[in-house]
C-alpha cells in the first residue's frame, strides 16, 4: 500500500452509498488509500461501486431503518476482517417536499426514521469501540435545512435540526477522547434526489445548474478527515460562489 496516500491502512464506512454524494465520497476516500464499506439498500449498485474502487471495499446491502441494523453492520465489519471502522459518513438519507398539512404522519415518521435514527443506529454501533481506541472519525451530512426552513420541508427539515443537534452532542461528548465529529452541510446538490420534485420548473427552487455538485460535497469530507489528528474540523457550510 502507497504510505503516501494520506489515508492508507483506514478503513470508511459510507451510508447512502449507492449513488449520489455517498458514491463520490466513497470513490474520494478510496482514492486516498481508505478501505471502504459501502452501506445501502440496493445491493447491485454496491457492488458494481466496490469494483470499481478495488483496494478491498467491501459491500454491506442493508436498510437502516430496520430493526437489527446495528447488528447487520457489525457482523458485515467483523467479516470483512478489519480492525475496526475509522471514519463513519452518515450519508444516507431522504426528501420529499409537502406542506405539513398533506404530510401524513407515516410519511413524517418514516422521515425520521432514515434521516435521523438511522445516522444514531450507524454511529452508535462503532462509538464503543472508537471510544475504547481513542480514534475515529463520525462525518455527518447535514444540509442547509439544518439551520434555515422552508415551505414544503416540515419532515425534511425536522430530520436535520434534529441531525444537527445528535452532531453537536456527539461533539460535546467526545471533545478530549482522540474520535472526532464533523457536519458537513451543503446547498442544494445536483443528484438524481431531485429528479422527482423537477427544481428547474418549479417557484422558489434552486435550478439544476445552480447547484453544488456532489464531488464539492466529498472533497469537504476529505478534508474534515484528513486533517491533523489534533485538529476537529467541527463543521463546514457549503454554498455554490
Amino acid at each position: 500500500m502507497d504510505e503516501r496516500l494520506r489515508l492508507a491502512g483506514r478503513t470508511a464506512l459510507v451510508t447512502g452509498a449507492s449513488r449520489g454524494i455517498g458514491a463520490a465520497i466513497a470513490r474520494r476516500l478510496a482514492g486516498e488509500g481508505a478501505r471502504v464499506a459501502l452501506v445501502a439498500r440496493s445491493e447491485g449498485p454496491l457492488r458494481a461501486l466496490a469494483a470499481q474502487l478495488g483496494g478491498g471495499a467491501f459491500v454491506i446491502p442493508s436498510d437502516l431503518r430496520a430493526a437489527g441494523a446495528d447488528a447487520v453492520l457489525h457482523t458485515a465489519v467483523d467479516a470483512a476482517a478489519v480492525d475496526g471502522i475509522d471514519i463513519v459518513v452518515n450519508n444516507a438519507g431522504a426528501f420529499f417536499s409537502a406542506s405539513a398539512h398533506e404530510t401524513s404522519v407515516d410519511a413524517f415518521r418514516e422521515m425520521l426514521d432514515l434521516n435521523l435514527t438511522a445516522p444514531f443506529t450507524v454511529a452508535r454501533t462503532f462509538l464503543a469501540e472508537m471510544r475504547a481506541r481513542g480514534s475515529g472519525h463520525v462525518v455527518t451530512i447535514g444540509s442547509i435545512a439544518d439551520r434555515a426552513v422552508f415551505p414544503g420541508n416540515a419532515a425534511y427539515a425536522a430530520s436535520k435540526y434534529g441531525l444537527r443537534a445528535l452532531h453537536e452532542v456527539l461533539r460535546a461528548e467526545l471533545r478530549g477522547t482522540g474520535v472526532r465529529a464533523t457536519l458537513v452541510s451543503p446547498g442544494p446538490t445536483d443528484t438524481d434526489l431531485w429528479d422527482a420534485t423537477d427544481p428547474d420548473n418549479q417557484p422558489g427552487f434552486t435550478p439544476r445548474a445552480g447547484m453544488l455538485s456532489r464531488d464539492a460535497v466529498a472533497d469537504a469530507v476529505l478534508y474534515a478527515v484528513t486533517a491533523p489528528a489534533a485538529v476537529n474540523v467541527d463543521e463546514l457550510r457549503l454554498s455554490r460562489s
